[in-house]
């Protein structure tokens, strides 16, 4: 019997046991497709991380508490509170610094209810220092921003996002008006221009107040989130990291040797740092993904051993007529191949549908985010599918290649 033949055959077999065949298959439905939506989900989401890097641009260093590995992040980023940054940490940088440094901002943040006359909202605030503006490169709509002095002198000043705005006052002009924040009143200055989601925050959800402001009266705390260093020029990036370094040394009398109590990162170092971990990520979500796979393969052979002993006398009947134990083993193999390849089919299908409309309603919401589908994942899809088949086959067949022809001609 040649490979047409076989393939005929298992098609027959494979019609007149549509339930069996279907729940056979099922395991490498679910397998192949998990593998498809972990390498195009988890590459769009990579791209979605990597786009909201890239669009606080390439000529910004961030200095973050706590120390980290070479390619890892530092604990600050896992939500660990971390108290080693303070505000004379970032006056020293914008006074000793090198002179490629344009500006610098600090942050903190909180997250409280926040009620205006007719209003009250959840939100997020930011107390950040005056330079703000100029580090992040975006502007104010309405309004002003506060000023320096007002930032040292405790003002209870906000700036509202484009949304909080919307949600407290409507079509109101706000300017002037009064806003509430835990138990301190702030007089709104501004309205920001629409930013949308940069750096994995929606920018028009915030209201913006004083650094100090937001240390003294609504957190309770002397110390900073982050810094935010912005370069003349990214060919000077490497020379600002040495410096705030340096600076950040002396300042923590860390000495030579000694770990660093803080983490000081170009946009390009983060961006290669992410990149190694997602990679990890995704990895490992695959080989989680393939263990449907393997619980599929045993499924195949299962079936399979089933099979064999259903049609033992059809086994005996091939042998008789002189049949080779090569041509059983063969017969087996195609059809398991058969099976795992077409529920492998189905696997891709389904997978890429999904990371269509999962990619489609994430740019709906607003999200940089690539839609990834390559030929390599669908060719390991494949690839998979076709060794589960003759991986889980082999044993089936060996035993169907092993029935003596005449014991299975008198088998019941």
């Amino acid at each position: 019997m040649n490979f047409r033949d076989n393939l005929h055959n298992t098609y027959h077999i494979l019609e007149r046991n549509k339930a069996r065949s279907f729940l056979t298959m099922l395991g490498i439905v679910i397998g192949v497709m998990a593998v498809i939506i972990v390498l195009s989900v988890g590459a769009g989401a990579q791209s979605l991380i990597l786009n909201q890097i890239k669009s606080m641009g390439t000529n910004l260093i961030g200095v973050l508490p706590g120390a980290a590995e070479e390619d890892g992040p530092p604990a600050s980023v896992m939500g660990i509170v971390v108290t080693t940054l303070k505000n004379s940490d970032g006056e020293a940088i914008i006074k000793n610094g090198c002179d490629c440094i344009e500006a610098m901002t600090m942050y903190v943040n909180g997250s409280e209810v926040v009620s205006s006359e007719d209003e009250i909202v959840n939100t997020t605030f930011a107390g950040v220092t005056a330079d703000y503006i100029d580090v992040e490169e975006t502007s104010v709509a309405v309004g002003r921003f506060f000023s320096a002095d007002e930032e040292k002198g405790l003002a209870r000043v906000a700036v509202l996002g484009d949304e909080v705005k919307e949600k407290l006052f409507g079509d109101q002009d706000p300017i002037g008006q009064h806003i509430r924040i835990k138990r301190s009143s702030f007089t709104i200055i501004g309205i920001m221009k629409k930013r949308g989601v940069s750096g994995f925050q929606n920018q028009d959800d915030q209201i913006f107040v004083p650094l100090l402001t937001a240390q003294k009266l609504l957190l309770g705390i002397d110390y900073v989130s982050m810094m935010r260093v912005k370069v003349d020029n990214s060919a000077n990036i490497d020379r600002a990291v040495e410096s705030i370094r340096e600076i950040l040394h002396d300042r923590h009398n860390i000495g030579f040797g000694e770990e660093d109590d803080f983490t000081v990162r170009s946009s390009s170092q983060g961006l290669s740092a992410i990149t190694k971990i997602t990679d990890a990520l995704k990895l490992f979500l695959v080989a989680i993904s393939a263990i449907a796979l393997v619980v599929g393969g045993f499924g195949i052979m299962n079936i399979m051993l089933a099979a064999v002993q259903e049609r033992t006398r059809e086994i005996g009947l091939r042998k008789a007529v002189g049949a080779k134990a090569r041509h059983i083993i063969y017969q087996f193999l195609v059809e398991s191949v058969l099976i795992t390849f077409l529920g492998g089919m189905v696997g891709i299908i389904l997978g890429i549908l999904i990371s269509v409309i999962v990619a489609k309603v994430a740019q709906a919401i607003g999200y940089k985010w690539d839609l990834v589908i390559s030929l390599s994942s669908i060719f390991l899809g494949c690839g998979m599918s076709v060794s589960i088949g003759l991986i889980f086959g082999i044993l089936p067949a060996q035993r169907a290649s092993k029935l003596d022809a005449i014991e299975a001609l008198r088998y019941e």
